[in-house]
C-alpha cells in the first residue's frame, strides 16, 4: 500500500486534463472500499493506463476500474454514448485522434519545427515554464541544424524582427503626450486614462482631416494665387441669383466690432480661405486639369469615409473584450477578484481611490444580481405597474426633449431674424443674438442630465443599466440638437418670401447658404470651447479652493470635483460631429478642432491633477474605450446625413463656391463621368446599375450569415469548454473524496503503522512504517 496516496493523486492530476465529457450526470454509486483501491492500484501496474481503458473502450483492459467508473465525467459519458450508438463511434474516433495530451513531453519531442514558418517567441506561448525551456533547447538544436540557404533564412527573419521591434519602439517614443499619459496612468489608472486617449485620437483624426481638405483643396488655390495659371472661373453668367454684396463693414470700424467679426466668422473672415464661398474656382489649367469641384467632393467623402473605417477599426478590439467580459457573470466576479487591480498606479491615493472602485464595482454586481432574481419573482400585478410607470416617465423624458428642440427652433429663428436686420445695438446684446442657439443648446446639454439622473432613480433599473441609459438619453439629446439647428436653419434657407424661389432657396436673405452654414459650425465649434474654458477656470479652480480652505458643513458636503468620464467624452464627441458636419462648408474648421482639442487636452490634464478626484461610480477601461467608439460612430451617422442631404438635394448657391455651374453639388460627378473615355463610362455605369448593387447585397447577406453561423458555432464551442472545466472541478473534487475515504479506511485498519503528517489538514497524508508490496 505504499502507492495509494501517489497513485490516487496520479489519477487527479490525469483524469482532470483528459475528460471529455461536457455535461454532468450523477450517479449513486456505492462508497469506495479499500479493497477497490487496492484493486484500482493494481490496475495501475499494467503497461496500458486505466484512464486510457476508460475513455477508449475499444482497448481491453485487464482489470475492471471501480474508482474511475464512478467519475462524475465517466457517468456522464456513459449516459451520452447509450443515447446515441452511431455518435459513439464518432467520439471514440475522434478521442483516438486525440490521444497524445497536450502536456505530454514526448508529443512535444515529437512535433518538427520547420525553418520556414513563422514561430512565436516562446515566452508567448501558452505552456509553462518546463515545456517553454524544453521548447528553446529544441529551437536551439534546430537552428544549430540548418546551413546554408536554411541558416540564411533564419537569420534574415530575426533580423527584420528585430529592426521591426526597434522601429515600434522608436514610434512609440515620438507619440503625442505619452510622458503626460503616462503620468495621468500612474496617477488614476487606466479608466481616466481612455479618455485622454480618446482625445489624442481626436487630435489625430482632426489633422488627417485638415491635411486632405488642405492638400486638394486650399493648396491648388493657394498655389494658384501666387503663380500664373491658366484659371476657370464657376461663375459664367451673370443674374439676380449670382450677386453676392460684401458683409464687410466700411468706414471706421470699432474694436467691439472685430471681436465680433472674428467670434462669429463675419466680417473680414467671410471671404477668406476659412469658408466655402472663398472657393469660387471651377478649373485649374496647367499641364494637367484640376477640377476643384470634383476634388472639393471627394475629399469630403474620403474624410467621412476614413473617419468610419478608422473608428470601426478601433472599435473591433473594445468589442471583443466588452463580448467576453459580459458574456459570464461568474467570470466577471473572477476577474474583479483576482485580476481587477491596476499596477500601472503608482500614487497612493489613486491607490485608495482603486480599491474603493473595486468594491463599489462588487457591490454594483451583487446589486444587479438581487435587482434579477426580484425581477424574476414579480407578479404579474408588479411587472404592469413598473411597465406603467416606466411607460409615463418615459412620455416625460420625450416631452423635455420636445420642449428643448422647439426652444432651440424658436432661438434659431430668431437670431437669424435680427441678424437679417440693419439696426445696430450694443456690443453685447449683438454677441447674445450671434450666439443665442449655441446658448440655447448648451443650456439644454446642461439642464437635461440633471432630469434624466432625477427620472431614472423612479424607473427600477440595475445601476449599470441605469448608467447606461442615461448616457444614451444624453446622447441623443446632445446630438440630436445639432439636427434641429440644422432643420432651422435650411428651413429659413430654402423658404422664401414670395411664393417661389427663383434662386431655389432664400437669396436675398442668403446669397451664400453654405458660407452662413459654416458660419454656424464655426460659432458652435468658439462657444463650445469656451465653454469647457470658463467651467474649468471659473468654476473648477474656486471649488477647489473653497473645499480647501472652507471648513464649513456646506463646503464639506459639496466636496471636490469628480472627473466624470462619460460626461467628459460626451463634450467633445458634440464637438467632433459639429467639426464633421460643418467641414463640408468650412474647409478649415479641423484644423480649428485640432487646436481646440490640444489645448482642451492641457485644461482637463491640469484640472485633472489640481482639482479633480475619480469618480466614486468608475468606468472601466475597456467597456469604456468600446462606449467611447460607439458613441463616436453614431455622431459620424448623424453628421452624414445632413451632409449627404445638401450634396444631393439642397440647390447650391448661385453666388460663390466651387459649384456654381451646377444644380446641386452631386451634378459634377455625372458631368466629369460624361466626359471619360466610352470604355470607361460603360464600366463606371455598369458598376452603378441595379444588377451590380443587387449582387452585392446578396453577397454582403451571405457573407453576414456565414459570420452569424461561425460565431454560433463558436460560442457552442465555449460553452462545451466552460462546461468541460466545471466537469473537471468535480471529478478533482470526487477524487479527493474518495482519496479521504480511502487513507480514513486505511488508518482505521492500520492505526499504528500510519500517522497524520499534517494534523490541521483536512486531508490525511498517510506514510506506511514498513515498505509493502502493491505489484500483482
Amino acid at each position: 500500500m505504499a502507492d495509494v496516496t501517489h497513485l490516487i493523486q496520479l489519477n487527479v492530476t490525469r483524469h482532470a486534463l483528459r475528460t471529455h465529457s461536457t455535461t454532468p450526470s450523477w450517479s449513486s454509486s456505492p462508497p469506495l472500499t479499500p479493497t477497490a483501491v487496492c484493486d484500482t492500484i493494481t490496475a495501475q501496474s499494467d503497461p496500458m493506463d486505466a484512464h486510457d481503458a476508460v475513455f477508449f473502450p475499444d482497448r481491453r483492459a485487464p482489470v475492471s476500474h471501480l474508482l474511475l467508473d464512478q467519475l462524475p465525467s465517466y457517468q456522464s459519458l456513459l449516459y451520452r454514448r447509450k443515447s446515441s450508438s452511431s455518435g459513439s463511434a464518432r467520439r471514440r474516433g475522434s478521442g483516438r485522434s486525440r490521444q497524445p495530451s497536450v502536456s505530454s513531453g514526448k508529443w512535444a519531442e515529437q512535433k518538427a519545427v520547420h525553418s520556414g514558418e513563422e514561430l512565436k517567441p516562446v515566452r508567448e506561448l501558452p505552456k509553462s515554464m518546463q515545456d517553454k525551456r524544453r521548447e528553446k533547447q529544441q529551437r536551439l538544436q534546430q537552428g544549430g541544424a540548418l546551413t546554408g540557404w536554411g541558416l540564411w533564412r533564419l537569420n534574415v527573419r530575426r533580423s527584420l524582427k528585430r529592426l521591426k521591434e526597434d522601429g515600434m519602439d522608436v514610434l512609440s517614443s515620438l507619440q503625442l503626450w505619452r510622458a503626460d499619459i503616462h503620468l495621468i496612468e500612474g496617477m488614476f489608472g487606466t479608466g481616466i486614462l481612455s479618455y485622454f486617449s480618446f482625445l489624442r485620437f481626436l487630435v489625430l483624426l482632426n489633422f488627417i482631416m485638415f491635411l486632405l481638405m488642405f492638400v486638394f483643396v486650399m493648396l491648388p488655390v493657394i498655389i494658384t494665387s501666387h503663380t500664373p495659371h491658366n484659371i476657370t472661373f464657376s461663375s459664367t453668367n451673370v443674374s439676380a441669383c449670382s450677386e453676392y454684396p460684401a458683409s464687410s463693414r466700411q468706414g471706421l470700424v470699432a474694436f467691439h466690432e472685430h471681436i465680433i467679426d472674428l467670434l462669429s466668422g463675419t466680417g473680414f473672415l467671410e471671404r477668406t480661405y476659412l469658408f466655402y464661398g472663398y472657393y469660387k474656382l471651377e478649373f485649374i489649367h496647367s499641364r494637367f486639369t484640376y477640377n476643384l469641384p470634383l476634388a472639393y467632393l471627394l475629399a469630403t467623402v474620403l474624410y467621412l469615409l476614413l473617419s468610419l473605417v478608422w473608428i470601426v477599426k478601433r472599435s473591433a478590439a473594445g468589442f471583443k473584450r466588452k463580448l467576453i467580459q459580459d458574456e459570464d457573470r461568474f467570470q466577471s466576479f473572477c476577474n474583479k477578484i483576482f485580476a481587477g487591480w491596476d499596477f500601472c498606479i503608482t500614487n497612493e491615493n489613486a491607490a485608495r481611490l482603486k480599491r474603493s472602485s473595486l468594491l463599489y464595482e462588487l457591490k454594483t454586481d451583487l446589486e444587479e444580481e438581487r435587482i434579477k432574481r426580484k425581477m424574476a419573482n414579480r407578479t404579474r400585478g408588479e411587472k404592469c405597474r413598473i411597465y406603467a410607470l416606466r411607460a409615463a416617465l418615459n412620455l416625460a423624458v420625450m416631452a423635455v426633449l420636445v420642449a428643448c428642440f422647439y426652444c432651440i427652433y424658436i432661438a434659431t429663428v430668431f437670431s437669424q431674424r435680427k441678424q437679417a436686420e440693419e439696426e445696430k445695438s450694443a456690443f453685447l446684446l449683438e454677441l447674445v443674438v450671434e450666439y443665442l442657439p449655441s446658448i440655447v443648446i448648451t443650456l439644454a446639454n446642461f439642464i437635461t442630465p440633471l432630469i434624466f439622473n432625477l427620472i431614472i432613480t423612479f424607473e427600477d433599473y440595475s445601476p449599470a443599466f441605469e448608467i447606461r441609459f442615461t448616457l444614451m438619453r444624453c446622447v441623443f439629446m446632445r446630438l440630436a440638437s445639432i439636427g434641429v439647428l440644422l432643420f432651422s436653419l435650411w428651413v429659413q434657407i430654402t423658404s422664401c418670401r414670395s411664393s417661389d424661389c427663383p434662386c431655389g432657396y432664400n437669396h436675398e436673405s442668403y446669397p451664400c447658404w453654405e458660407t452662413h452654414v459654416g458660419q454656424e459650425m464655426y460659432k458652435l465649434v468658439i462657444f463650445d470651447f469656451l465653454i469647457i474654458a470658463a467651467v474649468t477656470i471659473f468654476v473648477e479652480f474656486p471649488r477647489k479652493i473653497i473645499v480647501n480652505h472652507c471648513h464649513c458643513g456646506l463646503a464639506k458636503w459639496w466636496g471636490q470635483q469628480e472627473f466624470a468620464v462619460p460626461q467628459n467624452v460626451l463634450e467633445i464627441v458634440y464637438g467632433q460631429t459639429i467639426c464633421w458636419i460643418g467641414t463640408f462648408y468650412c474647409p478649415l474648421l479641423p484644423a480649428i478642432n485640432t487646436v481646440k482639442y490640444i489645448l482642451v487636452f492641457y485644461l482637463k490634464k491640469v484640472s485633472l491633477v489640481t482639482n479633480c478626484r475619480p469618480a466614486t461610480r468608475p468606468f472601466r477601461a475597456s467597456s469604456s474605450h468600446f462606449f467611447f467608439l460607439v458613441v463616436l460612430l453614431i455622431g459620424l451617422a448623424l453628421a452624414s446625413v445632413p451632409v449627404i442631404v445638401s450634396i444631393a438635394e439642397i440647390p447650391t448657391s448661385r453666388a460663390c463656391g466651387p459649384f456654381v455651374n451646377y444644380t446641386t453639388s452631386w451634378k459634377v460627378v455625372p458631368r466629369v463621368i460624361n466626359q471619360l473615355p466610352p470604355g470607361l463610362q460603360s464600366f463606371l455605369l455598369t458598376l452603378a446599375s441595379e444588377a451590380i448593387a443587387v449582387s452585392f447585397f446578396v453577397i454582403t447577406c451571405l457573407g453576414m450569415f456565414y459570420v452569424i453561423a461561425l460565431a454560433g458555432a463558436h460560442k457552442r464551442v465555449i460553452e462545451q469548454l466552460r462546461d468541460q472545466l466545471a466537469m473537471e472541478g468535480r471529478d478533482k473534487r470526487f477524487l479527493i473524496q474518495k482519496l479521504y475515504q480511502a487513507q480514513q479506511a486505511v488508518c482505521a485498519r492500520s492505526p499504528r503503522g500510519f500517522r497524520r503528517t499534517r494534523p490541521d489538514a483536512g486531508l490525511y497524508l498517510v506514510e506506511p512504517s514498513v515498505v509493502l508490496e502493491t505489484q500483482a
